[in-house]
C-alpha cells in the first residue's frame, strides 16, 4: 500500500500560486546572468547517478510525475476522435486495477495540450473533469508568423476555451541579444492571454548557448510569463538536463528577488519513466517540495505516460507487460 490519506489529499487540485506580474526589464540583471557550461554538464551528470528511489517509493514518484504530465498531441493528422481518445486517457491516466492494488484513488494528468483547431473537441471531452486545456499558439512552432496574427490566434485559443497558452518566442531576437524586442513581446502575450495562464517556450536547442537560456529565462518571467518551457518539441535538440538546471536555476534567482513562483515545464524527448524520476528528483533538490505540483511543474510528453503506467503494472504483479497495452488515447 502507496497511499494514506494525506496522500490522497494531494491528488487533489492545488491552490493556484499569485500569478507573475512582471516587472521592468531590468537590463543589467540580464547582463549579469552568464552559464558556467563546463560546471553545469558537470551537475547535470550526477542526477541520474546520486539518486535512486525503488519498490513503493518509486512508483509513489511515478504516481507524482503523470499528475504533472501535459497529455500531448500535435501533429498534422490530429482529429476530434483522436483528442477524445487522448482526452478519456487523461481522465484515467492509470488503470483502476493497477490504483487500487497501490492503495490510491483516481488521479488525472496536469493538463491536455492541443492546437487550437482541436480546442473545441478536447473541451467537450473534458467537460466536468477539472482538467485544464493548453493550446499552442503565436505561430507554433516557428513563431514567425505575422505579429498581429500571433496576437490574435492567443485571444482566439483563450476565447475558444484554453485556460493555458503555450507561446513561442522570437529566437531572432535572442540569437542577436534584443533584449527590449523579446520583452515586450512576451508583455504582449501575456495581456493577451488575460486570465489564461502562459508558457514561454525559448527553444532552446536553437537559442546558441547556455547563457542565451538564462538571459532569455530572466526576460521571459520579467514580462509576465508564468511558465517557462524548454521546447516545441520539434526542434533538434529539445529538453536536456544542462538546459533544464540553467532555466530553473534562473527560476530560483527570480523568485529571491520578486517573491513570484514561475512554472517549468520540459518538453521533448522525455519518453521513459526513469527520466521523470531525474527531473523531479532535480525540480526537488534545486527549488524544493513546493515545484513539485503540477502548478508548478510539467513534463511536456505523449509517449512518457504509457512507460510510467507500463512501470507501474510491473511493480503490482511483477512482470512487464507490451507497452500497445498503454496506449496514450
Amino acid at each position: 500500500m502507496i497511499a494514506t490519506d494525506q496522500d490522497r489529499q494531494t491528488q487533489l487540485p492545488q491552490t493556484t500560486e499569485p500569478r507573475n506580474a512582471g516587472l521592468a526589464l531590468d537590463l543589467d540583471w540580464v547582463a549579469r546572468a552568464q552559464a558556467n557550461t563546463s560546471a553545469i554538464e558537470r551537475r547535470a551528470s550526477t542526477l541520474g547517478a546520486r539518486r535512486s528511489v525503488k519498490k513503493a517509493h518509486q512508483a509513489a514518484w511515478l504516481l507524482k510525475a503523470i499528475t504533472c504530465i501535459d497529455l500531448t498531441t500535435l501533429s498534422g493528422d490530429d482529429t476530434a476522435g483522436r483528442v477524445a481518445r487522448l482526452c478519456a486517457k487523461a481522465r484515467r491516466p492509470v488503470r483502476d486495477d493497477i490504483l487500487e492494488a497501490l492503495g490510491m484513488g483516481p488521479i488525472t494528468v496536469g493538463a491536455v495540450c492541443v492546437y487550437h483547431d482541436m480546442i473545441a473537441p478536447a473541451a467537450e471531452a473534458l467537460a466536468g473533469s477539472g482538467i485544464p486545456i493548453a493550446a499552442v499558439s503565436t505561430g507554433f512552432p516557428a513563431g514567425l508568423s505575422p505579429f498581429h496574427l500571433r496576437i490574435k490566434e492567443i485571444e482566439e485559443s483563450v476565447k475558444a476555451g484554453a485556460s493555458e497558452i503555450d507561446i513561442v518566442i522570437s529566437r531572432r531576437h535572442v540569437l542577436t541579444q534584443n533584449w527590449q524586442a523579446l520583452y515586450d513581446e512576451m508583455r504582449a502575450f501575456r495581456a493577451a492571454c488575460g486570465d489564461a495562464h502562459v508558457k514561454a517556450i525559448l527553444a532552446t536547442g536553437e537559442l546558441g548557448s547556455l547563457r542565451n537560456v538564462a538571459r532569455a529565462s530572466l526576460v521571459c518571467m520579467m514580462g509576465g510569463a508564468d511558465f517557462i518551457k524548454t521546447s516545441t518539441g520539434k526542434e533538434s535538440v529539445n529538453a536536456t538536463l544542462p538546459v533544464s538546471l540553467v532555466m530553473i536555476r534562473a527560476i530560483r534567482e527570480y523568485e529571491a528577488a520578486t517573491g513570484f513562483r514561475i512554472g517549468y515545464k520540459p518538453a521533448g524527448e522525455i519518453s521513459k519513466a526513469k527520466d521523470s524520476l531525474v527531473y523531479l528528483s532535480m525540480m526537488k533538490e534545486e527549488l524544493g517540495d513546493g515545484w513539485l505540483q503540477p502548478d508548478l511543474f510539467r513534463f511536456g510528453a505523449s509517449s512518457l505516460l504509457g512507460d510510467i503506467e507500463r512501470q507501474l503494472e510491473h511493480h503490482v504483479t511483477g512482470a512487464y507487460s507490451a507497452s500497445y497495452r498503454h496506449a496514450a488515447g
